[in-house]
């Protein structure tokens, strides 16, 4: 197992390179630039900006550079738009504030999405198992740019039960949590119904209940274990597409997480700032996808790492 970590963990290396070089091209060659504003800078102070930032400087020599200063110094630049900050710490700053908004929105999913599927799958074609279904349908057809402003309608303007934005209190976690986290639970609904009715339906499950062992414990016991298991094998890609489709939720609810400024950085053409986003979104979701397929080994044995 040591070795397949050791060899997952050091395929990530080649993949990021590969992620920041097309990245760094690919913004190079969009149009404007991060000086770009309403009001035109003056030609003069724009050639100085330029070459304070060296980037008058031919292409392969600035990706030299950046690149050098990534693997030397762990330095991913500049922030243009940001005077006297740096790529990393606004990263230091943001990117916590966004994992606990991923991790509470992961919980609050697992919570209502895998008990959701439960009850869908045990009292199958049951008006039960119809609104747990319905739910998980609704859950998964309203976007989260539609979702966040009716919740902030509802609940924060017509019935002033929590803030409408930033991240201080528990009070201002509730709205941006659940709006993160509704629609991947009701996406864990549906794959833990679908895992749950094939394992219900399987030898061993009848060999328990022959046993004569209440269906609590046939359920929890043996049949969740191996209904679990696409839940599992998604977790991995949905808590890293759980934090890219935080995004939304940060702009809109203004917290000052690494989605905001990763808008603010694209919209702005703040290369360096957009580039260290996406590698650290890139190194969540291999690690995630890498501490997954172990997870999976440990849950189903007839799995083998290798």
């Amino acid at each position: 197992m040591i070795r397949f970590v050791l060899k997952r963990l050091l395929s990530i290396l080649p993949t990021l390179l590969i992620v920041a070089t097309v990245a760094f091209v690919m913004m190079r060659f969009v149009p404007g630039g991060p000086f770009d504003q309403e009001r035109a800078v003056p030609a003069e102070v724009e050639r100085a900006l330029r070459a304070k930032y060296h980037l008058d400087d031919p292409l392969a020599k600035q990706y030299g550079d950046w690149l050098w200063a990534l693997v030397s110094r762990g330095d991913l630049g500049p922030a243009f738009k940001y005077p006297n900050r740096t790529v990393n710490e606004i990263i230091a700053l943001s990117l916590p504030i966004s994992m606990q908004l991923g991790v509470l929105a992961m919980i609050f999913a697992l919570l209502v999405g895998v008990p959701l599927g439960i009850v869908g799958a045990v009292r199958q074609n049951t008006w039960k198992d119809t609104a747990a279904m319905a739910t998980a349908m609704v859950g998964v057809s309203i976007p989260r740019f539609v979702l966040a402003p009716l919740m902030i309608l509802i609940f924060s303007l017509t019935l002033f039960w929590f803030p409408v934005a930033r991240w201080e209190t528990w009070r201002h976690m509730v709205l941006p949590v659940v709006c993160a986290g509704l629609p991947m639970a009701a996406y864990l609904a549906r794959l833990t119904r679908g895992g749950m009715l094939e394992v219900i339906r399987s030898d061993f499950v009848r060999t328990a209940r022959a046993k004569g062992l209440s269906e609590r414990r046939v359920i929890l016991r043996h049949a969740l274990r191996g209904g679990m298991l696409p839940v599992v094998s998604y977790l991995g890609p949905g808590f890293s597409h759980l934090l890219v489709g935080s995004l939304v939720v940060e702009k809109i609810f203004n917290i000052p997480g690494m989605g905001r400024y990763f808008v603010e950085a694209a919209m702005n053409r703040d290369y360096n700032l957009v580039l260290g986003v996406m590698l650290v979104y890139g190194v969540l979701l291999m690690v995630f996808n890498a501490l997954v397929d172990v997870a999976y080994a440990f849950i189903d044995p007839r799995v083998e790492l290798g």
